[in-house]
């Protein structure tokens, strides 16, 4: 693990989180060549096998932004990069960033960080409260319908108002970025050739959404500042009738392993 107690504080840090991807079909992506960009920035070119920390995206995110991302799938303990303090936890080490604050967010922009969000499903709207609860841990926060699950350019739209967000922050001010990318969750349909909305969500279409994110992720990269951490994960998987479940929010081998890597660019 990183020492990310010589990051926090040189380095912007950068959560993408690939809303409802799943680790089987981001890895077979990968193996067949057809997410270059991913495997250029990647270490060692592969996703990392996790386990989500939650099963759908409220959950997950709740879990992630205290410091929780998705944990290794082999046994562990495995220290975190990023923990809320608390006395007797078995995953802080030397090298974990450990904060007061009950949230990432507010840790750090303890330590002098501007915060914001972009968000993407439901969770993140801000048109009820409970779309609200995630963007106000944020000091910025930014969602409208074209960011959304519907929109099939959502991922443009989002990499456009984070290069306001970025080009809007002193230089000398470090920056901790959530992006919570909307692309791969239902509906997806739109994003295979040939399909109509009549023929559904299907993996295949899930597929292919990723590769509309892995096609825009030189333009995202691209609007960072150098240096970042940067941590592109899953934050649940989702099933499209394995075992007859449709969906999320259920204890399935699918919902449960997800996509992970992290890379500092420099």
């Amino acid at each position: 693990m990183r020492d990310m107690n010589g990051i926090v504080g040189t380095h912007d840090v950068v959560l993408v989180t690939l809303d409802t991807l799943r680790f089987d079909v981001a890895d077979e992506l990968l193996d067949a060549g057809e997410t270059p960009r991913f495997a250029s920035v990647l270490p060692g070119g592969r996703w990392e096998r996790r386990h989500a920390p939650g099963s759908f995206t409220y959950a997950a995110h709740t879990a992630m932004l205290a410091g929780f991302l998705p944990t290794p799938a082999e046994p562990g303990p495995h220290p975190r990069l990023f923990a809320a303090a608390f006395p007797g936890s078995e995953t802080t080490s030397a090298g974990t960033f450990a904060f007061d604050a009950a949230t990432l967010p507010e840790g750090l922009a303890d330590v002098g960080y501007h915060t914001v969000c972009i968000g993407g499903v439901g969770f993140f709207n801000k048109q009820t409260a409970l779309g609200s609860a995630l963007p106000s841990l944020f000091a910025e926060s930014h969602w409208e319908p074209s960011f959304g699950v519907t929109d099939p350019s959502s991922l443009d739209n989002q990499i456009e108002r984070i290069e306001k967000s970025v080009a809007a922050l002193p230089s000398e001010r470090r920056l901790f970025l959530l992006l919570n990318v909307s692309a791969l969750h239902q509906p997806n349909w739109f994003y295979l050739d040939g399909a109509t909305r009549g023929s559904g969500d299907t993996r295949a279409s899930h597929a292919a959404a990723l590769r509309y994110v892995d096609a825009r992720l030189p333009r995202l990269l691209g609007a960072l500042r150098r240096p970042s951490l940067v941590i592109i994960c899953s934050d649940h998987g989702t099933a499209y009738g394995e075992d007859g479940h449709v969906g999320h929010r259920i204890g399935h081998e699918v919902v449960w392993t997800v996509p992970y890597g992290e890379f500092v660019l420099s």
